[in-house]
């Protein structure tokens, strides 16, 4: 039996491990699936070896997250719209439903200029849904940043599909619980994680900071939500992979509490039950 809201795995939750980790871990812990963040990690980038990871681990590819950071700007290229055509031709070819993007640079003019408009043609032109991410105002001092267009905030344009992450709306001092229902029918993914008043993106264990995690999650259910929630967590302190294991099932417990399911064998044998 699985959650009628299926939680899945975040490759980027094992950095500084690596993509093939990602899959073994979401096997081992009793994930529904992932969500591969395409980084400089090269397998991340081939469809064909993340096709490979999934039928090895018989683990499903939920989503797949297109190189926006600040880190993998020149990832699959330079031209935005580019990657966003790679990143559905990936979906396609491992079976994702989703692709998360995130909103343009402030300096990125021109493809902030038809973003909207874009991914509403990208959109018509496939299943595969654009999911667009909740960002923040860059904090400095007092006083914050404007750095993407048209908004951080999702809720101000028009995206049929949008996530919701709960260490950025942290950042952004949003009320999340308001922020999702806000979204309604838009909400189509969330990235599962925690975070306090602080100008860092945390990315912190559901529960560890002091956003309204349950009460989301707990909305999600009572709403019908059909669509995934992918943990997306920091665990780069962790001193060795076992340290990063217990992170990782103590989060499945904590989603796997508010969305019901069952967690998997390997959750059992990682946290002694």
């Amino acid at each position: 039996m699985t959650s009628a809201i299926r939680v899945g795995l975040s490759t980027s939750s094992v950095f500084p491990e690596s993509t093939a980790t990602a899959f073994e871990m979401a096997s081992s812990l009793g994930f529904d699936g992932v969500e591969v963040m395409v980084g400089t990690d090269t397998t991340s980038q081939d469809s064909d070896a993340l096709r490979a990871l999934s039928d090895h681990y018989r683990v499903p590819i939920l989503s797949i997250h297109a190189p926006c950071l600040l880190v993998t700007q020149r990832v699959w290229g330079t031209d935005s719209w580019g990657k966003l055509q790679r990143a559905q031709a990936a979906a396609e070819v491992v079976g994702a439903e989703t692709v998360v993007v995130h909103p343009p640079f402030r300096w990125q003019r021109d493809y902030a200029r038809d973003f909207v408009t874009g991914l509403e043609r990208m959109g018509s032109e496939t299943d595969i849904r654009f999911a667009v991410e909740n960002m923040y105002p860059w904090r400095a001092g007092p006083g914050s940043i404007a750095a993407y267009l048209p908004d951080w905030d999702v809720r101000n344009d028009d995206y049929p599909h949008t996530t919701l992450d709960l260490s950025h709306t942290a950042v952004s001092r949003s009320d999340a619980v308001e922020m999702a229902r806000d979204l309604g029918g838009r909400l189509s993914h969330v990235h599962l994680a925690d975070g306090t008043d602080s100008a860092r993106d945390e990315h912190l264990i559901p529960g560890r900071g002091d956003q309204p995690v349950s009460e989301v999650l707990d909305l999600l259910v009572a709403t019908g939500f059909s669509g995934a929630v992918i943990l997306e967590v920091s665990t780069r302190r962790a001193v060795d992979r076992a340290a990063r294991e217990l992170d990782l099932a103590e989060a499945l417990a904590f989603a796997r509490l508010h969305v019901g399911g069952v967690a998997g064998s390997g959750e059992s044998a990682a946290t002694g039950a």
